[in-house]
């Protein structure tokens, strides 16, 4: 079989910001939502295995269908933003959209599925059209709140029949039961107790009975039991009446259960967001189902509840979170199907994961993170070891392979932590990144002492040659934010500063958690640039890395220019004035000799680097050549260009769905530019066939006369093609197809930003530590793959690599 030519390397993503987005299955693998789709994780081998796209708008809630028996699952069930509820079935190991259920008027924020006895699969969703719905393959029933909203919900069977059993726990603080008899939903009970909105509920069967968790935001967990009657159960022994809590009783088909408070749980000192009971699990042929409840709250902590051996009251075991931080509490928590784990999600996306180890104490772990809004750009480091990634969430965030671990891909730094959402970046030598935001000021950040460290550890590079790529002598050991401050402070060993901020000195052994990465990864800012009126919108740097060219949003040509900043003394050097609107991208060819700058007027302009004078050593550029409104063949938004990896040719892509290479800018014998300024297309229109948001060339030659181009598209497919220049363009024989991503591998949004690995193999897996040879082994891995990065408005980062000779 035909090696596939794009296979997903990694993909870095975050949970919505919604209480029920989490599901950990029986089977290992934690589902999540993520923007408009829903990601298979598993957290044994630290990687996304899967994307699930069928949604058009948020995933708010995900829940794995649960076999009794504990096997593995084959149903998902999935609700949106949309209004729509997906099922999805496994098919040959691979999840598809089996069902679509359509019939909420609003955003639908809980499901909860269980299996019928005829196997078919009864499904529940809450949605804010203040209804609660039932189906089976169809609309069963609505159960309508008036202006009331119902916040979770929860199926179960009654004990010893087959009739479901609904909880809707609501913003009247109140637990509605509901039954399924003779065809009809009918309200049973209304339990009474909490003081706040109802956040959460599940059922569990134990011992032949039902307990229900329910959570509250008055920090409150009420455990209620529900069991059947028998006629034996009043009775007196030896006298005294026994005293039990008060029972709640109704009848269903002629048997009556009874339903009391089991416990109420204090412990949380703010709103419970989540509850989860301990899955069952099979020991000796038997399903054993622990009496034991995880919950999560706003206060930042996840609780272990269990009662006690002798006397059967509900204690906490454990408590994990943290203390202080910049996090604001958590939506939701999950166990892993033998209760060695335990995961959280954050308000911020972010999961935070505890395993117990074999001292039976509880550790952070390691998980998958990413950014928690749009991905507006990304840059590889020079050497192509790590990838800096900016975002709409606010944040920078830096990933890297984690050798030890076969190489998966981890976010080991979060350079910047900013207030405003965060628009382009650039890398200027290795360990050095200019980023701008929705401001008017470029931010420059070098990596502490700190970074260097960890980042040897983590990535098997050798310390010392990282620090004789940098200037080590004045390097700080790490950096901090003041309070009321948006700038990374540079912090000293020694200094009163750094004793108290937090962070450890030793090296880190594997990816930090999220509360680490939140405090103690920052870089520090070292400059920042004055000189735009407007917030900024794209950044790019030359090879040899001794300028940076910026531009901002613009409607008047005054705003348009690009600025030039000398990165030796970051001084602005010059002001390029020729377009009228914003500036969408720009790219330095790689022999550093030109600027290319494409707009949203649909024109591009290409700049020539002049030849330094005695009088002018610093680089200076002067307008070579551009399009106007006559040689323009753009007719929308030009979004993206590249140069190709001999510099001869330029590439640009628009919104019209058109990508047209340009040249040439230099002769086959020269490496001067050509003159007269003669640039014409040299390929034939290609047409994408939807909006070409981000285009790349691959840096390593296919062959002596054909290029690869990676091309994203606006509806988040990445499209790959050959460019071969000595074929006839005239009837676009130039251009040949030679892969795309699949469903399961685009993106679900917008492709932002597309960038090549700037040297061919696997980061990770092409460079051995120090000592040790791959032979001619690790020469084909170098040759046969390449990697290409693509940043999402779909909040995801992902890495591909694609085998050069399948295309």
């Amino acid at each position: 079989m035909a090696a596939p030519v794009i296979e997903t390397c990694h993909v870095a993503c975050c949970a919505n910001r919604t209480p029920n987005v989490v599901s950990w299955g029986r089977g290992g693998i934690i589902a999540f939502g993520t923007c408009n789709s829903v990601a298979l994780y598993d957290p044994q081998e630290r990687r996304v295995g899967a994307i699930l796209s069928g949604h058009t708008a948020r995933v708010n809630a995900v829940r794995w269908v649960y076999r009794q028996d504990g096997a593995l699952e084959s149903h998902l069930v999935s609700g949106g933003s949309d209004n729509r509820l997906i099922l999805w079935e496994a098919q040959n190991g691979k999840f598809y959209q089996s069902v679509e259920c359509k019939g909420h008027t609003g955003p639908i924020c809980a499901v909860d599925a269980i299996y019928m006895e005829d196997s078919n699969i009864l499904v529940a969703s809450a949605a804010s059209d203040s209804t609660v719905r039932l189906w089976l393959f169809e609309c069963l029933h609505t159960l309508s709140f008036g202006s009331g909203f119902m916040m979770d919900v929860s199926l179960a069977l009654l004990p010893g029949s087959s009739v479901p059993i609904l909880a809707c726990g609501g913003d009247d603080s109140r637990v509605h039961l509901y039954v399924r008899s003779n065809g009809q939903l009918q309200k049973v009970m209304s339990l009474q107790g909490h003081e706040d909105w109802v956040r959460g509920v599940e059922w569990a069967f134990i011992g032949g009975e039902l307990l229900l968790a329910s959570c509250s935001q008055d920090c409150l967990i009420r455990v209620w039991r529900l069991c059947a009657k028998s006629g034996t159960d009043a009775h007196t022994e030896d006298g005294h009446t026994i005293i039990k809590m008060k029972q709640d009783v109704f009848e269903v088909k002629e048997r009556e259960f009874a339903v009391s408070l089991e416990t109420v749980l204090a412990g949380h000192e703010n709103w419970v967001y989540g509850v989860h009971w301990h899955p069952p699990f099979y020991e000796g042929g038997e399903l054993q189902q622990p009496l034991s409840l995880l919950s999560a709250s706003m206060d930042k902590t996840m609780i272990l509840w269990a009662p006690e051996e002798g006397s059967g009251v509900w204690v906490e075991q454990v408590r994990v979170g943290e203390v202080g931080g910049n996090t604001l509490g958590f939506y939701g928590c999950q166990m892993s199907p033998d209760g060695s784990m335990a995961v959280a999600h954050a308000f911020h996306g972010a999961l935070h994961l505890w395993c117990k180890d074999q001292d039976k104490e509880w550790r952070p772990g390691v998980v998958i993170s990413g950014h928690f809004n749009a991905v507006q750009d990304l840059s590889w480091d020079p050497e192509g070891e790590f990838i800096l990634s900016v975002g709409s969430d606010q944040t920078t965030r830096l990933f890297t392979p984690w050798r030890k671990q076969d190489a998966t891909w981890h976010e080991i730094s979060r350079p910047q932590i900013h207030g405003y959402d965060m628009q382009c970046l650039t890398m200027v030598g290795r360990f050095q990144f200019v980023s701008g935001a929705d401001e008017k000021v470029l931010r420059v950040f070098q990596a502490p002492r700190n970074f260097v460290d960890n980042f040897a550890n983590i990535s098997g590079t050798s310390r010392e040659k990282l620090l004789a790529s940098s200037d080590s002598a004045n390097l700080p050991e790490g950096a901090s934010t003041p309070a009321l401050g948006l700038s990374n402070k540079a912090v000293f060993q020694g200094k009163t500063l750094f004793q108290c901020s937090g962070w450890g000195q030793g090296f880190l052994k594997s990816p930090p958690p999220e509360d680490h990465l939140l405090q103690n990864t920052l870089w520090p800012e070292v400059q920042k640039l004055y000189g735009h009126g407007f917030e900024m919108f794209c950044l790019a740097s030359d090879s040899s890395r001794t300028v940076v060219a910026s531009a901002c949003k613009a409607s008047k040509a005054e705003h348009a220019a690009v600025l030039l900043w000398s990165t030796a003394t970051w001084r602005q050097l010059q002001t390029l004035p020729c377009h009228t609107l914003t500036v969408t991208q720009m790219a330095f060819s790689p022999d550093a000799k030109f600027l290319l700058a494409v707009s949203r007027d649909r024109t591009w302009s290409l700049w020539r680097r002049n030849l330094p004078t005695p009088e002018r050593p610093e680089p200076q550029f002067s307008l070579h050549t551009h399009t106007g409104k006559e040689t323009a063949i753009h007719s929308r938004i030009i979004w993206s260009c590249d140069w190709s990896p001999d510099s001869k040719y330029f590439v640009t892509s628009s919104r019209d769905k058109k990508v047209i290479i340009w040249g040439p800018c230099r002769q086959d014998d020269s490496r001067e530019p050509v003159l007269p300024p003669e640039i014409k297309p040299c390929s034939s229109i290609l047409d994408v066939g939807d909006s070409a948001t981000a285009v790349a060339f691959c840096p390593v030659l296919y062959s002596n006369n054909s290029y690869l181009l990676a091309v994203g598209l606006e509806c988040g497919r990445i499209l790959l093609y050959k460019w071969s220049t000595g074929e006839e363009p005239v009837r676009g024989h130039d251009w040949s197809s030679c892969g795309e991503t699949d469903s399961s591998q685009s993106h679900a949004l917008a492709v932002k930003r597309l960038r090549w690995r700037p040297r061919a193999g696997r980061a990770g897996q092409d460079n051995k530590k120090d000592g040790q040879t791959g032979g001619e082994s690790e020469i084909e891995e170098k040759s046969s793959w390449v990697q290409l990065a693509s940043a999402s408005a779909d909040h995801s980062v992902k890495i591909f690599n694609i085998n050069k000779w399948a295309v």
